[in-house]
């Protein structure tokens, strides 16, 4: 029996994919920026000499790889609370979770652009005075950044694609929502079609600017 295809009763819940993508712009743009800024302290606690900084950094970043993300999801929603002793929304508890995880893989993008800056680099800048903080913030950091920004892209990616495992704990971004009108119109291939398509569109937008800022960057 063939399928028959129909797609106005998804469109007809549109207000709820709408607020389903600004939950998930929401959720993403803050987990960005708070994990560029913890990855910054990561990695350089990763590249640090004294061992209390760079050992437990270390197993920071190691224990973010080999563990799955819904896991974190769960832990900050479910555990926290009754270890802390806090209240914990679900969406405080997503932002925590994609946070911690993308810092963990920001720091090793971080680490690994300044580690490919050959050595000579560090020695011309102590040669003509530069203290390290100098060398590595007129000399290290420029040229790093161009290698950094490949894979800081493809785990940009990651995070909002992974923004999804926040309808685990009800939270309301894209994928949640489209759970409510599936339930609702009964269509659910339609409903995660549509969604499927939003995702493949903010990305595909995402990576056209991104792509426009590789290239700049790359001329400059």
């Amino acid at each position: 029996m063939e399928y028959a295809w129909d797609f106005s009763a998804v469109f007809e819940h549109w207000p709820l994919l709408l607020d389903g993508l600004m939950g998930t712009l929401a959720i993403a743009s803050i987990s960005i920026v708070l994990g560029i800024l913890l990855g910054v302290i990561v990695a350089a606690c990763r590249m640090s000499r004294l061992p209390f900084l760079s050992i437990p950094a270390t197993i920071y970043v190691d224990f973010y790889r080999n563990t799955p993300g819904i896991v974190h999801f769960f832990w900050f929603y479910y555990a926290l609370p009754v270890v802390a002793d806090i209240s914990m929304g679900p969406l405080q508890a997503a932002v925590l979770a994609l946070t911690t995880q993308s810092a963990s893989f920001y720091g090793e993008v971080f680490r690994g652009g300044i580690k490919s800056i050959a050595s000579g680099q560090w020695e011309g800048a102590t040669a003509l005075g530069m203290s390290r903080a100098q060398a590595l913030r007129r000399v290290v950091v420029p040229q790093a950044l161009r290698r950094m920004i490949g894979p800081f892209l493809e785990r940009t990616f990651e995070l909002i694609k992974t923004t999804s495992l926040a309808s685990t704990l009800a939270y309301g971004e894209l994928l949640y929502q489209a759970m409510q009108i599936s339930s609702m119109t009964y269509r659910p291939l339609e409903v995660y079609t549509v969604v499927a398509a939003i995702f493949f569109l903010l990305l595909l937008l995402f990576s056209t600017l991104a792509k426009k800022l590789e290239d700049r960057l790359a001329s400059v």
